[in-house]
């Protein structure tokens, strides 16, 4: 695996505001009621960057909806007049290092504004890519049948090498998390910038590790079973590469013999299940395995322990495994707009988030086409900010099956 990694440390830190108050006569009408607002200046900084080249920044006042935007170019500092209110900060570019290489590079932060001026310092993280499979697609939002049934059974990961080399899909994780991003506790430790936190993971078990090669362009599907759901409005799923394993007897799924099923590593959930909610609130990293690790040395070394404050005040003790953010090849956040708190990932793996309707329509969360490779496949957008890279409920790209 080629990978290129250049990091910046990342912390949104908040520098002390000032609250302007203006005085008024005895004429003054206070019967009149004026809408509060603030300078809000934000000013990038990061290591070893000499040009801030392009910065696209994004404000996002999360009860309203309301966004603003600003592009910078070769600048490092703009001030926002901006109503009270909590906001989103999303930074997204490219800047050229002081070794004059041009980068891609991310930051996002949270704001609360209620002072009259505000400065908030955003660090860059110089995104990370890698030349290995991306997650094309997602279907995790279920279907409904045509006697109005919900139906959950035909969900599938679709991993795309989007390289112009040949790539093997031996021993690759699959993972989902542990936090949900509808969800914002008071976690310790909480260090999305070392680690990912699953609630699942599995992997496509190899032993040559030369077993499953996959061309250019092409793709592998993963599938929670592995038969054709088209009756069900479901899609026809009998020719994934590979099935999700279950021994459930309650669920009735009959094993695709013809196709291999996934080795779970890990789950919280009873017969040894990957379930996917259709909830529309998980994220999932697909990773590999470095140089003298795998299942064993990972659940030997990767224990993670951690507590979080009730709502109630008390402390309650959990347990799980993380996945290092240097295994992690790629990411996706998930929400909805109404539920949405945080993502769940270093924005340096995805800085952004992308939805697709938990309402079981049979839509799916799908990668952004930027052009065709030279063997015809497509080449997909990857930035590292699924707000950016991904199409929110989109149809299936396999609603004819899959076809290769």
């Amino acid at each position: 695996m080629k990978k290129r990694f250049l990091a910046i440390g990342f912390m949104a830190v908040l520098a002390s505001a000032t609250v302007v108050v203006s005085c008024s006569s005895d004429d003054d009408d206070f019967g009149t009621e004026v809408s509060q607002k603030s300078v809000l200046t934000v000013t990038l900084s990061g290591d070893n960057i000499a040009t801030y080249k392009k910065i696209e920044l994004e404000i996002l006042e999360t009860n309203s909806g309301a966004i603003t935007k600003k592009t910078l170019e070769n600048a490092s500092a703009y001030s926002f007049e901006l109503p009270y209110g909590s906001y989103k900060i999303t930074a997204n570019g490219t800047v050229v290092t002081i070794g004059s290489e041009e980068v891609q590079v991310g930051a996002t932060a949270q704001q609360d504004i209620n002072k009259g001026v505000v400065n908030l310092s955003l660090p860059l993280i110089i995104k990370q890519f890698n030349n290995d499979f991306i997650i094309e697609e997602v279907f995790f939002a279920g279907s409904t049948t045509n006697d109005g049934k919900k139906y959950n059974n035909s969900r599938y990961f679709k991993l795309t090498n989007n390289t112009n080399e040949v790539l093997y899909a031996d021993n690759l994780i699959i993972a989902t998390s542990e936090f949900l991003t509808s969800v914002k506790r008071d976690i310790t430790p909480y260090r999305i910038d070392q680690a990912f936190a699953i609630g699942s993971a599995m992997y496509i078990k190899s032993e040559s590790g030369k077993q499953y090669p996959v061309q250019p362009g092409s793709y592998v599907v993963v599938a929670d079973n592995a038969i054709d759901h088209t009756a069900w409005n479901g899609f026809n799923l009998k020719n994934a590469d590979f099935e999700f394993p279950s021994s459930n007897p309650s669920l009735g799924q009959v094993d695709n013999p013809s196709v291999p099923n996934m080795k779970v590593m890990y789950s919280k959930m009873a017969f040894n299940m990957i379930f996917l909610y259709a909830t529309s609130v998980e994220s999932y990293v697909i990773a590999r395995f470095p140089a003298n690790e795998n299942e064993q040395t990972f659940l030997q070394n990767h224990k993670y322990d951690y507590t979080y404050v009730t709502s109630a005040g008390t402390i309650k003790s959990e347990s799980s495994y993380e996945i290092p953010n240097s295994w992690i090849i790629d990411a996706v956040n998930n929400s909805t707009d109404d539920k949405f708190l945080h993502i769940l990932t270093t924005p340096s793996i995805d800085a952004g988030w992308t939805s697709a309707a938990p309402n079981n329509n049979g839509r799916t969360v799908r990668r952004k086409i930027l052009g065709t490779m030279t063997n015809g496949k497509n080449i997909y957008k990857d930035t590292n900010n699924s707000t950016l890279d991904f199409v929110r409920n989109s149809e299936s790209s396999l609603k004819n099956g899959i076809i290769k």
